[in-house]
C-alpha cells in the first residue's frame, strides 16, 4: 500500500467542504492522532498555532478602512455562491477559488475577511512598486486600482511610471486614472464613476 505524498495530502485541504463523508474522515484522523500522538491535537501544538495564524502580508502598508469601504461598494455584497459572467463560482465581494463552490452562503463578517485576504496581493504590488512615498488615501486608492485593473497593468503603466519619477502623486493620480475607463473597447460609466470614487479618496 503505498504511502500518500506532502502533496497528495495537502489535497485533504483544498477539497474539504464539511460534506458528510469528510467530517467522517476527520473524525477517523483525528481519533487516529489523539490515540497515537495526542500532543499532535493540543491546542499549543506548532503546527495548530501555525496553522491558525494568518501569513503576514509582505507589504510596506495595509489598505484603511476608507479603502476597504469604497472596495466593498463597487464590488458589490452576495452571501449566496452564484456563477460569474465567466461561469466562476464566486461569493463575498467577488471572491472566487477553489473554497467556493454554488450553494455555498457566508456572513458579511466573513465576506470581509474573505476580501481583505484577496487584497493582500494587491497591497504587495503598490508596496512593492511604488517608489514614493503615500498618503493612506493615496495608497488606499492605488490599492483598489490594483484590485479592479490587475497588477500587470499597473506595473507596465504610465501611472506607475510618472509616480516612480518624482511627479506629485495626486497629479498624476487625477490625470491617470480616468485613462481606464475602458472595456471590449468602449467607455463604461460604471468605470468612470469608480475612478472618480479613487481620485477623490486619494485627493481626501
Amino acid at each position: 500500500m503505498a504511502k500518500l505524498s506532502r502533496d497528495e495530502f495537502a489535497n485533504f485541504f483544498i477539497y474539504f467542504k464539511n460534506l458528510p463523508h469528510q467530517a467522517e474522515a476527520v473524525k477517523e484522523l483525528y481519533d487516529a492522532l489523539a490515540a497515537t500522538a495526542p500532543s499532535y491535537v493540543q491546542d499549543t501544538a506548532p503546527w495548530v498555532r501555525t496553522y491558525r495564524t494568518a501569513p503576514e502580508p509582505k507589504v510596506q502598508s495595509v489598505i484603511n478602512d476608507a479603502g476597504v469601504d469604497l472596495i466593498k461598494r463597487w464590488e458589490g455584497l452576495r452571501l449566496e455562491a452564484y456563477l460569474c459572467p465567466a461561469g466562476v463560482p464566486t461569493v463575498g465581494y467577488g471572491h472566487t477559488g477553489e473554497d467556493v463552490w454554488m450553494g455555498m452562503t457566508i456572513t458579511e463578517p466573513e465576506a470581509e475577511t474573505l476580501l481583505r485576504k484577496d487584497l493582500w496581493s494587491s497591497e504587495d504590488t503598490v508596496s512593492n512598486a511604488v517608489q514614493a512615498t503615500l498618503t493612506d488615501n493615496e495608497y488606499a486608492a492605488l490599492v483598489s486600482f490594483v484590485f479592479n485593473c490587475g497588477a500587470g497593468a499597473f506595473k507596465s503603466s504610465t501611472l506607475l511610471r510618472r509616480i516612480n519619477s518624482g511627479e506629485n502623486v495626486g497629479t498624476v493620480i487625477q490625470e491617470e486614472f480616468p485613462r481606464w475607463v475602458y472595456g471590449g473597447g468602449q467607455k463604461l460609466q460604471g468605470l468612470v464613476n469608480r475612478r472618480n470614487d479613487e481620485i477623490k479618496l486619494a485627493l481626501s
